[in-house]
């Protein structure tokens, strides 16, 4: 799984039905190399340092951002504001982190953050959290993050281009708190992952936990941030943009 060293992708950017060419945002995206990573629930931000070395070996420079999940949740969206405001920027955030990161773009829509990769993010709510918050005395367990991960976020349609990295190796405890329809990575539903609005959204052989160390992930992130789309390899379930949204 690390043997992998993720490249850049070539410019290849299909025009959606608006006429507005899909994953292309600006040419500045192309040329952006600092990468903001933000990690997920229960998770610290060294959680995300294998990912960055691999980001690194690929030419970009991470960096990560940390904060409490538990205590802290969607209320440290002011810091991470702070830190994607420091200069251009990509994101790559796992769980969690995209809906904290979606949320700070929304309430922050000046940052100069061109592209952002969401790795088995619920973005439209997840069954597992909101399961978990129902239970006596595990509710507690998701803190401030639990209305952000319940309800999900609205529909896409803010300046940096959003894309989804998806699992669908069924192997997590969330599958014990939630009902989950199709595929998951036994945490996040891949259903969960499909926000209207993204840029580009693919599903790869991983558990949700597994995605932190995909070397099929890594690679799909820069090739993202390189150029605005997603070069599927074998295996993989791609589902490009169509028109302003993905379905």
């Amino acid at each position: 799984m690390t043997g992998a060293k993720p490249t850049p992708a070539a410019d290849a950017r299909p025009r959606g039905a608006s006429g507005k060419a899909s994953g292309a945002g600006s040419d500045r995206g192309r040329d952006v190399r600092r990468v903001v990573l933000v990690h997920g629930l229960w998770m610290p931000a060294a959680s995300m340092a294998w990912l960055g070395r691999q980001l690194a070996r690929a030419g970009y420079a991470p960096e990560r951002f940390g904060y409490s999940s538990v205590i802290n949740g969607p209320d440290a969206a002011p810091a991470l504001a702070r830190l994607l405001a420091r200069g251009p920027c990509h994101v790559l955030a796992h769980s969690l982190g995209g809906l904290l990161a979606v949320r700070t773009l929304r309430e922050h829509p000046q940052l100069p953050v061109a592209r952002v990769v969401c790795l088995g993010s619920p973005l439209c709510g997840s069954a597992a959290a909101s399961g978990v918050s129902q239970l006596k005395g595990l509710g507690r367990l998701l803190g401030r993050s639990a209305p952000l991960l319940c309800s999900g976020c609205d529909p896409w349609d803010g300046a940096a281009e959003l894309a989804v990295v998806a699992g669908r190796r069924p192997i997590g405890l969330g599958q014990l708190f939630g009902r989950f329809d199709g595929p998951s990575d036994g945490t996040v539903a891949v259903a969960e992952t499909r926000l209207p609005g993204l840029a580009d959204h693919i599903v790869i052989p991983s558990s949700h936990c597994g995605l932190l160390a995909s070397a099929e992930a890594a690679t799909l992130a820069a090739q993202f941030f390189g150029s605005g789309r997603f070069r599927p390899s074998a295996g993989a379930e791609h589902a490009p943009a169509r028109g302003d949204a993905i379905r």
